[in-house]
């Protein structure tokens, strides 16, 4: 064996006569083994490197042959593909034809950016195209991806995971059984069930979309969920900012918060994970779950934010004037579960068993659990309806427990026979005993018309038309069963066939059945 002074090129021809040119630049000793009549081995030790074309090989020792056109190197083996992709590992067979190498123990390759650890490579330099199948690691900045199977498409930069893929990054752990990466753009493309977990604890489960770690944005398709603490959102599609915080639910998106008990559905959703609100668009619909009578709310625009983003250390109070809402000092935990409000713009239609309303415009607070319907609100319960210019509707393990109404208020019941029962006043309060009306008290300026029937028959007697500073009306199954009268009052009794057409209404009467939502199908149409 002699050492060599200059470079040596051997010549390889393959099956199309294309000529490979394989150059041996350096070795401390080299020489010739002969195996038989058409085998000799060329044998590198100390320091050996290889040339074919624009890729040089660099190892401890190698055995090249001919007649096979396979080089197989030994110890501290690093191939430099134009600079650009570096391979290592302690065991290298390559073919110098196919110019396909086979890798194994402490096998490394990188592109400057990121780097694939793993014992056992296939690495096509033709197509610059690396695969393993015993497992793999690559490490991509502060970003760690592991799986059984993967294929490195170097030009491109894309990685292909497959089987029990995980990536591990200080903001994110991911899991899934397919993945595409790419180490430039630092994008990861799912294409199978995925889950992700940030580490703020939310969870993201996908089958489709992509996420840029890079920039923090992300799309995710095939009906994604997203779980944040109590609340859990989903849609056919999702596309999420972590730098804004915004994410943008579309196509039959539902929003869930289980510590409030309320969904809330849409076709359009957009949230705001750092102010902790949302918007729903294009038909949406509330639902405030309840034991057994859930309500239903529909409305133009439906918009929830947090009460302590209201005002520093505030709580959203009623003014129990005219019921709107203003801010008092008070205290809020901002990880409280009631800390929440919600708002509904135009339209807004209610529905539950027992009691059904239309408004204008909803304000629900999760501190107070009061709905406060505004600009001319209508709310119906049992046989009756309620009118005025503000109602505030009180709920109590979210099962309604009382209601004001502010200004021009007015109680109408059906009595049958096209006669109806009336009370109104400045300020009139209603009272629920399991979700039914029990009373309702009118004050300030109270006027009523009652119809008097027989106790026995339930035959027509007549009508009591009153006014007086206070008046109530009690129910018993679900039917007015009488009225009470408190201070001044001053009334007038007709027998039924001689009541004066005029003083069978009060003023200002209007009957709004037809608006009354019958079901909760009813709530996208007047």
């Amino acid at each position: 064996m002699s050492q060599l002074a200059h470079a040596q090129a051997v010549t390889d021809t393959t099956a199309s006569d294309t000529m490979k040119l394989v150059e041996i630049i350096n070795a401390d000793k080299n020489g010739f083994k002969r195996i038989d009549s058409v085998t000799e081995l060329q044998i590198l030790v100390g320091h050996a490197i290889i040339k074919q074309g624009s890729t040089t090989f660099y190892f401890d020792s190698a055995v090249y042959n001919k007649r096979l056109k396979t080089v197989e190197a030994f110890g501290n083996i690093h191939i430099n593909d134009r600079d650009s992709i570096h391979t290592y590992s302690q065991y290298l067979l390559y073919h110098t034809d196919t110019k396909v190498a086979f890798l194994k123990k402490k096998v490394k390759l990188t592109d400057n950016k990121s780097t694939l650890y793993t014992e056992d490579l296939v690495y096509d330099i033709n197509q610059k195209l690396g695969e393993y199948k015993n497992g793999g690691r690559v490490v991509n900045g502060s970003s760690v991806l592991t799986s059984k199977e993967g294929t490195y498409y170097a030009d491109l930069k894309d990685i292909y995971f497959k089987r029990n893929v995980k990536l591990k990054d200080p903001k994110y752990n991911l899991e899934t059984d397919s993945l595409l990466y790419n180490t430039n753009s630092e994008i990861a493309t799912f294409i199978d069930r995925t889950k992700i977990v940030d580490s703020s604890k939310r969870e993201i489960i996908t089958r489709e979309g992509f996420y840029d770690l890079k920039n923090k944005k992300a799309v995710f398709g095939k009906r994604p969920t997203i779980k944040d603490g109590a609340t859990q959102i989903t849609a056919n599609d999702i596309t999420t900012d972590d730098e804004t915080g915004i994410s943008i639910l579309k196509g039959n998106a539902v929003y869930k918060d289980t510590a409030q008990g309320v969904a809330v559905l849409a076709n359009l959703i957009e949230a705001n994970k750092k102010e902790g609100n949302f918007r729903a668009t294009l038909n949406p619909l509330m639902i405030i779950k309840q034991e057994e009578d859930s309500i239903y709310i529909a409305a133009d625009t439906l918009f929830s934010g947090k009460l302590s983003k209201l005002g520093k250390d505030s709580t959203v109070l009623k003014d129990t004037i005219k019921g709107k809402v203003v801010i008092t000092k008070d205290s809020i935990n901002n990880n409280d579960s009631t800390d929440r409000y919600f708002k509904a713009y135009r339209n807004v239609r209610i529905f539950s068993d027992s009691l059904q309303a239309v408004a204008d415009s909803l304000f629900y607070s999760g501190k107070d659990s009061i709905f406060r319907l505004m600009q001319k609100p209508i709310v119906w319960g049992n046989t009756g309806q309620i009118t005025g210019d503000t109602i505030l509707l009180y709920t109590k393990n979210k099962k309604t427990d009382k209601m004001e109404v502010f200004e021009k208020g007015m109680l109408i019941s059906d009595a049958g026979s096209g006669l109806y029962n009336q009370i109104k006043g400045n300020r009139i309060y209603a009272y629920f005993k399991e979700g039914n009306l029990d009373y309702v008290r009118a004050k300030g300026n109270a006027e009523s018309i009652y119809i008097i029937t027989d106790d026995k028959d339930s035959s027509l007697i007549g009508i009591n038309r009153a006014t007086g500073d206070i008046i109530d009306l009690r129910f018993v199954e679900k039917k007015v069963n009488r009225v009470v009268f408190v201070n001044d009052v001053k009334g007038t009794m007709y027998p039924i066939k001689q009541v004066p057409e005029e003083s069978k209404r009060l003023p200002n009467f209007q009957w709004h059945e037809k608006r009354r939502p019958k079901t909760k199908y009813e709530l996208f149409g007047e």
